[in-house]
This record gives structure tokens, sequence and C-alpha cells, in this order.
């Protein structure tokens, strides 16, 4: 079987759609067609039952699907590497960020280096405000990204880490010297709002409370620079993530948690169609490693 029939098989099993499998792979849907019935005829079985509705792995075509993918991934980890060695250049990923605390990330750094000497992982900073971009630009690799991750061109890989939700406001704020506050309390305040997925904004600012009074929208922000002179004017309150208590810590801001807010669930997510190995190995690390409590 050639390498390329190998990449259409893998392919079509993961999207179930001919023609989206030809786009990926810029290559024809016909194509993608006569590489399966080649491959059929070679195994002497059907892989796929397809109908003018539906497209699905059969028994046999799941068995060749699981036996395939990791070889699959140890070729093109192995060419990668001939490719790199040939250059006399080390492996490059570069990891970006929309926040800022990349020291408690060191667990998973020192992970990734030991079984990785030959891979650097060069961290970039991503604005929240349009996060996907730069995958799409291709100027990083990887990105670091809150749950829940909604983009239909993208993978979402392990989860690296999670953390409880604070509410950041003025110190002279009604609310700074509470123990904790809920999310009933954000219906007599203005909440900030910013130019992130708004599947991200509902994740973190529910448009109602739990008795079912609306939370009221304030101000909207494009970075956390804007976020904090705001905040400490006492003009609005936020959510944020509780590494902000470390790494964002001034006198004219307090940070309550919110108890009865869900932890925060950073993962990794990268383009499909740029899938690499040093990818794949970072996520595997990740993976293994488990999330980080923060």
């Amino acid at each position: 079987m050639e390498i390329r029939d190998i990449e259409i098989f893998l392919t079509l099993a993961q999207e179930l759609h001919f023609g989206r499998t030809a786009e990926r792979l810029h290559v024809s849907p016909a194509r993608v067609s006569q590489a399966i019935k080649k491959q059929e005829r070679r195994i002497g079985g059907v892989l796929f039952d397809r109908t003018s509705h539906h497209v699905r792995l059969t028994p046999l075509g799941r068995q060749l699907y699981d036996d395939l993918l990791p070889v699959h991934h140890g070729l093109q980890r192995s060419l990668e590497r001939a490719a790199l060695s040939a250059r006399d250049k080390g492996a490059v990923l570069r990891l970006g960020m929309t926040s800022s605390n990349s020291q408690d990330l060191r667990p998973l750094f020192t992970a990734f280096t030991s079984r990785h000497p030959d891979c650097t992982v060069q961290i970039r900073a991503v604005g929240y405000n349009d996060p996907f971009s730069a995958l799409r630009r291709g100027t990083i690799d990887v990105l670091l990204a809150w749950l829940p991750i909604r983009e239909p061109d993208l993978t979402v890989g392990p989860v690296v880490c999670t953390e409880p939700i604070v509410l950041c406001v003025s110190a002279t704020h009604r609310l700074a010297s509470r123990r904790s506050v809920s999310y009933e309390d954000l219906a007599d305040e203005a909440v900030l709002t910013g130019a992130a997925p708004d599947y991200w904004r509902e994740s973190l600012i529910p448009t109602h409370t739990p008795g079912g009074r609306p939370i009221p929208r304030g101000p909207s922000v494009v970075d956390g620079t804007q976020l904090l002179a705001i905040v400490s004017s006492g003009e609005a309150v936020c959510p944020a993530h509780a590494h902000a208590l470390r790494y964002y810590a001034r006198p004219d801001i307090a940070y309550v948690p919110i108890h009865d807010a869900p932890l925060g669930r950073w993962a990794l997510c990268w383009r499909t169609s740029s899938e690499t190995a040093a990818i794949r190995d970072f996520a595997e690390v990740a993976d293994g490693l488990g999330p980080l409590s923060l």
C-alpha cells in the first residue's frame, strides 16, 4: 500500500466524507474513491459502508485504522526527524498563550524536553480578542486556550491545567472584602465583555444568574491592560481565571473567588490540517502528565 493511499484511508476514516477528505488532502473526490476501492480489492474486504447519506467504517475498516494510525504517526516522525537532521537543525514548537502564566506550565515543558531534547518550545503571546487567527495564519503551531473550543478546523487536545474562577474587582468595591461571591451577585454589577468567541464569554459570564436575573453587560475590552484599567476605576467587574492573583497582582485590584463557578479548564488545540510530529508528541506528554491544578 502506498503512503498516499494510507493517508487517504486514514483521513476518510476521520472525516467520513469523501468531499472533505479530498479538500483536506488537496486531491479530487475521484482520487479518494479510487484509492479506497484499490485498497479494498487488495485486502479482499469492504472498509467503508457508504450510501448517499453517510459513510461509516466497517469492523474491518476500524481494525485497519487502529493498526495503521500509530504506524503512520511513527513514519511521519521518522521522516520529520530525518529532514531536521539533514538541515542540522532541531525542531521548534511555537506555543501560543492567551495568558502570561508560562511558569505554571514548567512541569509540562520539563517533561517534554526530557523526552524530546531536540525540540525547543517557544512561547508566543496571543490576544484573547482573536485567539485562533495565529493558528490559522501559521505563526504558532499549537495554542493553549480555555475550554470550550468549538472551531471545526481545529483539533482539541488534552486538558493541560485547571483552575478556579475569581471575580476581578476594584480594591474599593463593595465585594472586595468578601470571602467569596456568587454569580447571583453579578445581577447588580456591570460586567466587562471582550471580543473573544461568544461561547467563551458565555462560559465565564452567563447571561443570567442561577436565580434567573439578567447579568448586565459593561464595556467591551480587547486585552488585559484595558480590563484592569476599567475594573480598577470601579466602572465594572469581570470574572477571570485564578492565575491572575499571582501574575496580575495590583494594589488597586482585588480577586474574590466565585464559589458557584465551574473550574476553568485549559487545553491544547491546533489546526487539524497542520498537525506535526512535534505537536502530537507535545500533546502526548501533556496527556500523560495529566491536568495541572493551578
